[in-house]
């Protein structure tokens, strides 16, 4: 079996959909892309990889910190952008306003 060389992911995480503030969402994340893909066992019907850098993530205050923790390391590495969201500025009573554009009906 021959296996692609390990590349490491760094990347700022999303908010999960539980979440309603960005709480887990502004520390950088070191892990490595999968390099094997995973299989079901047969018997129990489990998810299961014989890939071992699956299992390591590694977390970082900056951006700048996960890279050099890869150059020093030479592991190389793809650095993914995170897209910061526009928040809707949308009260609660504009939901009553008489003015509204669209009507709104049951």
């Amino acid at each position: 079996m021959v296996t692609k060389p390990a590349v490491a992911r760094i990347f700022r995480p999303a908010k999960t959909a539980m979440q309603s503030g960005r709480g887990k969402t502004q520390r950088w994340v070191f892990e490595y892309a999968p390099a094997v893909a995973r299989a079901v066992e047969p018997l129990m019907g489990w998810t299961s990889s014989s890939d071992m850098t699956s299992q390591v993530k590694l977390f970082f205050e900056t951006r700048e910190e996960a890279i050099a923790y890869a150059e020093r390391n030479g592991i190389p590495f793809e650095v993914f952008e995170p897209h910061d969201r526009t928040p809707k500025r949308v009260s609660y009573s504009d939901n009553f306003r008489t003015d509204r554009l669209v009507p709104w009906t049951h």
